[in-house]
Protein backbone atom coordinates (compact mmCIF):
# COMPACT_ATOMS: atom_id res chain seq x y z
CA UNK A 1 0.00 0.00 0.00
CA UNK A 2 0.60 3.78 -0.23
CA UNK A 3 -0.64 7.21 1.05
CA UNK A 4 -1.46 9.80 -1.45
CA UNK A 5 -2.55 13.20 -0.59
CA UNK A 6 -6.62 13.78 -0.76
CA UNK A 7 -9.14 16.18 0.18
CA UNK A 8 -11.97 14.51 1.91
CA UNK A 9 -15.11 15.14 4.24
CA UNK A 10 -14.62 14.01 7.50
CA UNK A 11 -18.08 14.60 8.53
CA UNK A 12 -21.57 15.62 6.65
CA UNK A 13 -21.08 19.06 7.51
CA UNK A 14 -17.81 20.01 7.56
CA UNK A 15 -15.39 21.57 4.51
CA UNK A 16 -13.55 19.12 3.09
CA UNK A 17 -9.78 19.26 3.79
CA UNK A 18 -6.23 17.94 3.13
CA UNK A 19 -5.92 13.76 4.18
CA UNK A 20 -3.81 11.29 3.63
CA UNK A 21 -5.30 8.18 2.06
CA UNK A 22 -4.23 4.54 1.04
CA UNK A 23 -3.83 3.05 -2.30
CA UNK A 24 -3.42 -0.62 -2.73
CA UNK A 25 -0.30 -2.45 -4.57
CA UNK A 26 -1.13 -2.54 -7.61
CA UNK A 27 -2.05 -5.78 -9.19
CA UNK A 28 -2.03 -8.09 -12.47
CA UNK A 29 -4.54 -6.71 -13.85
CA UNK A 30 -4.31 -3.15 -12.36
CA UNK A 31 -3.22 0.20 -13.84
CA UNK A 32 -2.05 3.36 -11.60
CA UNK A 33 -3.13 6.85 -13.04
CA UNK A 34 -1.64 10.18 -12.50
CA UNK A 35 -4.56 12.24 -11.97
CA UNK A 36 -4.58 15.57 -14.26
CA UNK A 37 -7.85 16.74 -14.12
CA UNK A 38 -11.18 16.37 -11.77
CA UNK A 39 -14.32 17.23 -12.56
CA UNK A 40 -17.15 18.33 -9.90
CA UNK A 41 -19.90 16.95 -9.58
CA UNK A 42 -23.24 17.61 -8.04
CA UNK A 43 -23.87 13.90 -6.36
CA UNK A 44 -20.18 15.12 -5.00
CA UNK A 45 -21.87 17.24 -2.87
CA UNK A 46 -24.67 14.98 -1.63
CA UNK A 47 -22.35 12.03 -0.56
CA UNK A 48 -20.12 14.95 1.45
CA UNK A 49 -23.11 15.92 2.87
CA UNK A 50 -25.06 12.85 3.12
CA UNK A 51 -28.09 13.74 1.33
CA UNK A 52 -28.64 10.13 0.07
CA UNK A 53 -28.37 8.31 3.35
CA UNK A 54 -25.59 6.54 2.67
CA UNK A 55 -22.05 8.68 3.31
CA UNK A 56 -19.22 6.55 4.52
CA UNK A 57 -16.97 8.76 5.95
CA UNK A 58 -13.86 9.97 4.93
CA UNK A 59 -15.54 10.95 1.94
CA UNK A 60 -12.71 11.13 -0.91
CA UNK A 61 -15.20 12.58 -4.14
CA UNK A 62 -14.39 12.86 -7.60
CA UNK A 63 -15.78 10.47 -10.48
CA UNK A 64 -14.80 12.37 -13.65
CA UNK A 65 -11.16 12.31 -13.12
CA UNK A 66 -8.52 12.57 -16.57
CA UNK A 67 -5.25 11.44 -15.92
CA UNK A 68 -1.51 9.57 -17.44
CA UNK A 69 -0.70 6.11 -17.10
CA UNK A 70 2.32 5.38 -14.50
CA UNK A 71 2.21 1.57 -14.52
CA UNK A 72 0.69 -0.96 -15.70
CA UNK A 73 0.17 -4.55 -14.40
CA UNK A 74 1.66 -7.15 -16.02
CA UNK A 75 -2.24 -8.44 -17.69
CA UNK A 76 -2.92 -4.76 -18.19
CA UNK A 77 -1.21 -5.14 -21.66
CA UNK A 78 -3.70 -3.04 -23.13
CA UNK A 79 -2.47 0.24 -21.75
CA UNK A 80 1.19 1.37 -21.09
CA UNK A 81 3.16 4.05 -19.54
CA UNK A 82 2.00 7.55 -20.63
CA UNK A 83 -1.51 6.92 -22.01
CA UNK A 84 -4.29 9.68 -21.53
CA UNK A 85 -6.73 7.81 -19.92
CA UNK A 86 -10.29 8.50 -17.59
CA UNK A 87 -12.22 7.43 -15.04
CA UNK A 88 -15.94 8.02 -14.35
CA UNK A 89 -18.72 6.20 -12.24
CA UNK A 90 -17.31 2.81 -11.49
CA UNK A 91 -14.25 1.13 -10.96
CA UNK A 92 -15.40 -2.28 -10.82
CA UNK A 93 -18.71 -4.95 -11.03
CA UNK A 94 -19.53 -8.08 -10.73
CA UNK A 95 -19.17 -9.15 -14.60
CA UNK A 96 -21.27 -12.02 -14.59
CA UNK A 97 -24.96 -11.07 -14.22
CA UNK A 98 -27.13 -10.05 -17.33
CA UNK A 99 -26.00 -6.30 -17.27
CA UNK A 100 -22.65 -6.44 -17.00
CA UNK A 101 -22.75 -9.15 -19.62
CA UNK A 102 -24.78 -7.19 -21.48
CA UNK A 103 -21.89 -4.20 -21.30
CA UNK A 104 -24.33 -2.64 -18.97
CA UNK A 105 -22.04 -2.32 -15.42
CA UNK A 106 -23.97 0.69 -14.02
CA UNK A 107 -26.80 -1.53 -14.10
CA UNK A 108 -24.72 -4.52 -12.43
CA UNK A 109 -27.64 -6.71 -10.58
CA UNK A 110 -25.30 -7.57 -7.75
CA UNK A 111 -23.74 -4.01 -7.35
CA UNK A 112 -21.42 -1.87 -9.53
CA UNK A 113 -18.51 -0.71 -7.35
CA UNK A 114 -18.50 2.80 -7.75
CA UNK A 115 -15.59 5.04 -7.55
CA UNK A 116 -16.02 6.53 -4.29
CA UNK A 117 -18.22 5.06 -1.18
CA UNK A 118 -18.36 2.12 -2.68
CA UNK A 119 -16.70 -1.34 -1.30
CA UNK A 120 -13.74 -1.54 -1.34
CA UNK A 121 -12.66 -5.22 -2.22
CA UNK A 122 -9.26 -4.94 -1.74
CA UNK A 123 -8.14 -2.74 1.42
CA UNK A 124 -11.53 -3.45 2.93
CA UNK A 125 -13.95 -0.77 4.07
CA UNK A 126 -14.76 2.27 1.08
CA UNK A 127 -13.65 3.81 -2.34
CA UNK A 128 -11.62 6.88 -2.47
CA UNK A 129 -12.36 9.01 -5.48
CA UNK A 130 -10.39 11.55 -7.19
CA UNK A 131 -9.77 14.42 -5.45
CA UNK A 132 -6.58 12.94 -4.72
CA UNK A 133 -3.19 12.39 -6.61
CA UNK A 134 -3.32 9.14 -7.83
CA UNK A 135 -5.76 5.81 -8.69
CA UNK A 136 -5.18 2.43 -9.15
CA UNK A 137 -8.06 0.66 -11.45
CA UNK A 138 -8.80 -2.72 -12.79
CA UNK A 139 -7.76 -2.21 -16.76
CA UNK A 140 -11.18 -3.43 -17.87
CA UNK A 141 -12.92 0.45 -16.16
CA UNK A 142 -10.40 2.54 -17.31
CA UNK A 143 -11.17 4.48 -20.91
CA UNK A 144 -8.67 5.84 -23.35
CA UNK A 145 -8.60 9.46 -23.79
CA UNK A 146 -8.52 11.03 -27.63
CA UNK A 147 -5.57 13.38 -27.51
CA UNK A 148 -6.68 16.06 -29.61
CA UNK A 149 -9.28 17.37 -26.85
CA UNK A 150 -8.70 19.73 -24.77
CA UNK A 151 -7.72 17.43 -21.38
CA UNK A 152 -9.06 19.24 -18.40
CA UNK A 153 -12.63 19.64 -20.41
CA UNK A 154 -12.71 16.35 -21.16
CA UNK A 155 -13.13 15.65 -17.69
CA UNK A 156 -17.03 16.19 -17.25
CA UNK A 157 -17.90 14.31 -19.84
CA UNK A 158 -17.08 11.14 -17.56
CA UNK A 159 -20.19 11.61 -16.03
CA UNK A 160 -21.96 14.77 -17.19
CA UNK A 161 -21.76 13.45 -20.86
CA UNK A 162 -22.25 10.12 -20.49
CA UNK A 163 -25.60 10.35 -18.35
CA UNK A 164 -26.74 12.39 -21.58
CA UNK A 165 -25.85 10.70 -23.98
CA UNK A 166 -26.55 7.12 -23.72
CA UNK A 167 -30.22 7.97 -23.52
CA UNK A 168 -29.66 9.46 -27.02
CA UNK A 169 -28.21 6.63 -28.16
CA UNK A 170 -30.48 4.51 -26.45
CA UNK A 171 -33.73 6.02 -27.82
CA UNK A 172 -32.08 6.50 -30.86
CA UNK A 173 -32.33 10.26 -31.29
CA UNK A 174 -30.92 10.44 -35.18
CA UNK A 175 -30.86 13.33 -37.69
CA UNK A 176 -34.16 15.00 -38.03
CA UNK A 177 -35.77 14.08 -34.77
CA UNK A 178 -37.44 17.17 -32.95
CA UNK A 179 -35.08 16.76 -29.21
CA UNK A 180 -35.86 18.96 -26.03
CA UNK A 181 -33.87 19.65 -22.93
CA UNK A 182 -34.98 20.27 -20.07
CA UNK A 183 -32.84 22.50 -17.75
CA UNK A 184 -29.65 24.54 -18.92
CA UNK A 185 -26.81 22.91 -16.38
CA UNK A 186 -24.14 20.56 -16.25
CA UNK A 187 -26.01 17.97 -18.09
CA UNK A 188 -28.04 19.96 -20.14
CA UNK A 189 -25.65 21.81 -21.68
CA UNK A 190 -24.16 18.81 -22.81
CA UNK A 191 -27.08 16.99 -23.96
CA UNK A 192 -28.01 19.82 -26.68
CA UNK A 193 -24.29 19.60 -27.78
CA UNK A 194 -24.79 15.62 -28.61
CA UNK A 195 -28.17 15.91 -29.57
CA UNK A 196 -26.78 18.45 -32.49
CA UNK A 197 -23.77 16.58 -33.14
CA UNK A 198 -26.22 13.78 -34.07
CA UNK A 199 -28.06 15.91 -36.41
CA UNK A 200 -31.13 16.24 -34.18
CA UNK A 201 -33.35 19.83 -34.29
CA UNK A 202 -32.49 20.97 -30.67
CA UNK A 203 -35.00 23.12 -28.43
CA UNK A 204 -34.04 24.54 -25.10
CA UNK A 205 -36.25 24.13 -22.45
CA UNK A 206 -36.05 26.53 -19.39
CA UNK A 207 -38.01 28.63 -17.42
CA UNK A 208 -35.58 31.72 -17.48
CA UNK A 209 -35.39 33.64 -21.31
CA UNK A 210 -31.98 34.99 -20.03
CA UNK A 211 -30.60 31.31 -21.14
CA UNK A 212 -31.26 31.71 -25.00
CA UNK A 213 -28.18 33.20 -25.77
CA UNK A 214 -26.32 30.73 -24.41
CA UNK A 215 -27.87 27.49 -25.37
CA UNK A 216 -27.95 28.84 -29.16
CA UNK A 217 -24.22 29.43 -28.35
CA UNK A 218 -24.13 25.96 -27.50
CA UNK A 219 -26.30 24.58 -30.89
CA UNK A 220 -29.63 24.76 -29.87
CA UNK A 221 -32.26 25.69 -32.73
CA UNK A 222 -34.54 27.28 -30.39
CA UNK A 223 -35.38 28.41 -26.89
CA UNK A 224 -38.94 27.25 -25.31
CA UNK A 225 -39.96 29.01 -22.20
CA UNK A 226 -42.23 26.38 -20.50
CA UNK A 227 -43.49 29.44 -18.60
CA UNK A 228 -45.30 30.92 -21.93
CA UNK A 229 -48.51 28.93 -22.04
CA UNK A 230 -48.81 30.32 -25.79
CA UNK A 231 -45.70 28.94 -26.78
CA UNK A 232 -45.72 25.67 -24.91
CA UNK A 233 -49.34 25.22 -26.66
CA UNK A 234 -47.09 26.33 -30.02
CA UNK A 235 -44.84 23.32 -29.55
CA UNK A 236 -47.71 20.71 -27.84
CA UNK A 237 -47.48 17.32 -29.42
CA UNK A 238 -44.30 17.48 -31.29
CA UNK A 239 -41.35 16.54 -30.21
CA UNK A 240 -40.21 12.84 -30.90
CA UNK A 241 -37.97 12.98 -27.33
CA UNK A 242 -37.45 14.97 -24.66
CA UNK A 243 -34.07 15.00 -22.11
CA UNK A 244 -35.32 16.25 -19.06
CA UNK A 245 -32.07 16.86 -16.60
CA UNK A 246 -34.13 19.11 -13.96
CA UNK A 247 -32.45 17.38 -10.71
CA UNK A 248 -34.96 17.83 -7.73
CA UNK A 249 -38.68 16.69 -7.64
CA UNK A 250 -40.75 18.91 -10.32
CA UNK A 251 -44.37 18.15 -12.10
CA UNK A 252 -43.53 16.76 -15.71
CA UNK A 253 -47.10 16.65 -16.82
CA UNK A 254 -46.47 20.13 -19.13
CA UNK A 255 -43.88 18.11 -20.76
CA UNK A 256 -45.76 15.43 -21.50
CA UNK A 257 -47.87 17.42 -23.59
CA UNK A 258 -45.15 18.30 -25.54
CA UNK A 259 -44.40 14.89 -26.64
CA UNK A 260 -46.31 13.64 -30.28
CA UNK A 261 -47.39 10.03 -29.72
CA UNK A 262 -44.99 7.32 -29.00
CA UNK A 263 -42.73 9.53 -27.66
CA UNK A 264 -40.75 9.51 -24.59
CA UNK A 265 -38.83 11.72 -22.05
CA UNK A 266 -35.98 10.39 -20.17
CA UNK A 267 -34.96 11.52 -16.58
CA UNK A 268 -31.60 11.98 -15.77
CA UNK A 269 -31.32 14.51 -13.07
CA UNK A 270 -34.08 13.78 -10.55
CA UNK A 271 -33.21 10.80 -8.31
CA UNK A 272 -36.31 11.46 -5.45
CA UNK A 273 -40.00 11.49 -6.12
CA UNK A 274 -41.37 13.30 -8.60
CA UNK A 275 -45.17 15.12 -8.55
CA UNK A 276 -48.38 12.70 -9.58
CA UNK A 277 -47.87 12.19 -13.67
CA UNK A 278 -51.74 12.10 -15.25
CA UNK A 279 -52.09 8.90 -17.20
CA UNK A 280 -54.20 10.56 -19.64
CA UNK A 281 -50.87 12.26 -20.46
CA UNK A 282 -49.29 9.16 -21.32
CA UNK A 283 -52.81 7.06 -22.55
CA UNK A 284 -53.83 9.47 -25.02
CA UNK A 285 -51.15 9.04 -27.02
CA UNK A 286 -48.60 6.44 -26.27
CA UNK A 287 -46.65 8.27 -24.11
CA UNK A 288 -43.45 7.19 -22.46
CA UNK A 289 -41.21 8.49 -19.10
CA UNK A 290 -38.22 6.68 -18.58
CA UNK A 291 -35.00 6.69 -16.53
CA UNK A 292 -31.25 6.48 -17.39
CA UNK A 293 -28.09 5.93 -15.22
CA UNK A 294 -25.02 6.88 -16.85
CA UNK A 295 -23.55 4.76 -19.49
CA UNK A 296 -21.62 1.08 -19.32
CA UNK A 297 -17.78 0.83 -20.26
CA UNK A 298 -17.95 -0.01 -23.66
CA UNK A 299 -20.76 2.89 -23.96
CA UNK A 300 -18.86 5.35 -22.21
CA UNK A 301 -15.49 4.48 -24.74
CA UNK A 302 -18.01 5.19 -28.05
CA UNK A 303 -19.05 8.39 -26.49
CA UNK A 304 -15.48 9.40 -25.93
CA UNK A 305 -14.54 8.46 -29.20
CA UNK A 306 -17.63 10.54 -30.70
CA UNK A 307 -16.21 13.30 -28.62
CA UNK A 308 -12.38 13.25 -30.26
CA UNK A 309 -14.53 13.02 -33.85
CA UNK A 310 -16.63 16.54 -33.29
CA UNK A 311 -14.10 17.92 -30.79
CA UNK A 312 -16.70 17.80 -28.18
CA UNK A 313 -15.65 18.67 -24.52
CA UNK A 314 -17.77 20.62 -21.78
CA UNK A 315 -17.72 24.08 -20.88
CA UNK A 316 -15.24 24.39 -17.95
CA UNK A 317 -14.57 26.62 -14.84
CA UNK A 318 -10.41 25.79 -13.74
CA UNK A 319 -9.91 26.28 -9.58
CA UNK A 320 -7.49 24.98 -7.62
CA UNK A 321 -8.47 22.15 -4.72
CA UNK A 322 -8.03 24.81 -2.15
CA UNK A 323 -10.84 26.41 -3.35
CA UNK A 324 -13.17 23.27 -3.11
CA UNK A 325 -15.59 24.35 -0.50
CA UNK A 326 -16.30 27.54 -2.00
CA UNK A 327 -16.99 25.51 -5.54
CA UNK A 328 -19.69 23.41 -3.58
CA UNK A 329 -21.00 26.55 -2.89
CA UNK A 330 -21.88 28.15 -6.50
CA UNK A 331 -22.55 24.33 -7.87
CA UNK A 332 -25.58 24.58 -5.43
CA UNK A 333 -26.36 27.71 -6.54
CA UNK A 334 -26.08 27.16 -10.00
CA UNK A 335 -23.42 29.35 -10.49
CA UNK A 336 -21.22 28.05 -12.87
CA UNK A 337 -21.26 27.40 -16.42
CA UNK A 338 -21.38 24.65 -17.06
CA UNK A 339 -18.86 22.51 -14.43
CA UNK A 340 -15.84 22.97 -12.47
CA UNK A 341 -12.68 20.74 -13.29
CA UNK A 342 -10.11 20.68 -10.55
CA UNK A 343 -6.63 21.04 -11.30
CA UNK A 344 -5.04 18.88 -9.39
CA UNK A 345 -1.69 20.08 -9.54
CA UNK A 346 -2.41 22.49 -6.74
CA UNK A 347 -2.84 19.25 -4.48
CA UNK A 348 0.16 17.60 -5.77
CA UNK A 349 2.70 21.11 -5.34
CA UNK A 350 0.61 21.48 -2.27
Amino acid sequence: MSQVKAYAALTNDADLVPHKIERRNIKDTDVKIEIDFCGVCHSDIHQVRNDWKNSKYPVVPGHEIIGRVTEVGSKANNFKVGDLVGVGCMVDSCRECDSCKENLEQYCENGATFTYNGVDKDLGGHTFGGYSEQIIVDKDFILKVPENLDTKAVAPLLCAGITTWSPLIEWNVKKGDKVGVIGLGGLGHMGIKFAHALGAKVIMITTSPSKAEDAKSLGADDVLISKDTEEMKSHANSFDFILNTIPVGHDINPYLGLLKRDGTMVLVGAIEPIDPVHGGALVTGRKRVAGSLIGGIKETQEMLDFCGEHNIVSDVEMIDIQNINTAFDRVVKSDVKYRFVIDMKSLKEA
